[in-house]
């Protein structure tokens, strides 16, 4: 292997991961290409300027060692250690969620509420990686953002992202509104676990390797959307919105849960796909 070419390493790489994860052609030959362009420290593009070029022998071993991760199924994002939200690289590592383009959604939802000439008050629940609060942040920089997160390790992971941004965000460990007191806010957003605790989704893909305790919630799914949704009101300023990312079948039982809560007239809206991803409303003035 010491005489791999780019092409060669790629190509090699390609043929096991379609065959040890199942995956198309294409998409293993996506996930061979991050991995190079990664070990090498390129990008993407110049994989393809040189792709006779000969790769030398450390960062074959470092490839293969990520390689054979990946074999197991060890998601590109936490090999990498980034994932792209919105436009941004974010870093990532196994104590939060991997950011999804379904979750883009919310973050255009709060960005069409929070009008970009006010210092409004935002909080982000469960902030993971701080894929929403940092992108909300940046693109409305006068708007105050707070986030919370049960989870010391993910507010670690979250306070780097806001320091290779260069964005100020509060960040606070709280167990949902625990810490935040008698604080009330403009905007409340999160994307809680909602997926059911015996879902055997849970046992296939990436989200094996992902935090189980950012995933699952209760027999249905709905135990931390219940908990979070019973508080938020208290912790709104009049006229205030809560808007909640859900799982494709829980729109119902959220709006439900929503409009028993105090906001009057939840709605849902779809993602790209056409499933219902997020819900919530406006609470009186």
């Amino acid at each position: 292997m010491t005489e791999a070419t780019v092409t060669s390493l790629i190509d090699d790489a390609m043929a096991r991961i379609a065959a040890a994860l199942e995956l198309p052609r294409r998409d293993a030959r996506l996930d061979a290409r991050v991995l190079a362009a990664h070990v090498l420290g390129v990008e993407p593009a110049w994989l393809i300027a040189h792709d006779t070029d000969a790769v030398p022998t450390p960062q074959i071993d470092a490839f293969q060692n990520l390689l054979a991760q990946r074999l197991r199924g060890v998601p590109i994002a936490y090999l990498t250690g980034r994932r792209e939200f919105y436009g941004r690289p974010f870093q990532v590592s196994a104590d939060v969620l991997i950011p999804r383009p379904d979750t883009e959604l919310l973050v255009e939802l709060a960005l069409a509420r929070i009008p970009p000439d006010q210092a409004v008050e935002v909080l982000d629940l469960g902030t993971g990686s701080g894929c929403i609060a940092l992108t909300l942040a940046l693109e409305r920089p006068l708007a105050s953002v707070t986030a919370v997160d049960r989870s010391q390790a993910a507010l670690a992971v979250a306070q780097r992202n806001a320091a290779s941004l260069d964005t100020r965000v509060e960040f606070l460990a709280s167990d949902w509104f625990s810490a935040l007191g008698e604080r009330r806010f403009n905007l409340i957003i999160s994307n809680p676990p909602y997926i059911a605790a015996a879902d055997p989704h849970l046992a296939q893909g990436d989200v094996r390797f992902e935090p189980l305790a950012a995933l699952a919630a209760g027999a249905d799914g709905l135990d931390d959307l219940r908990q979070l949704i019973a508080a938020a009101c208290a912790h709104l300023l009049p006229g205030g919105t809560l808007l909640l990312e859900h799982g494709h079948d829980q729109a119902a039982a959220v709006r439900s849960m929503l409009q028993q809560s105090g906001v009057p007239s939840p709605q849902s809206w779809n993602d790209l796909a056409g499933i219902p991803r997020v819900s919530g409303g406006q609470v009186s003035e």
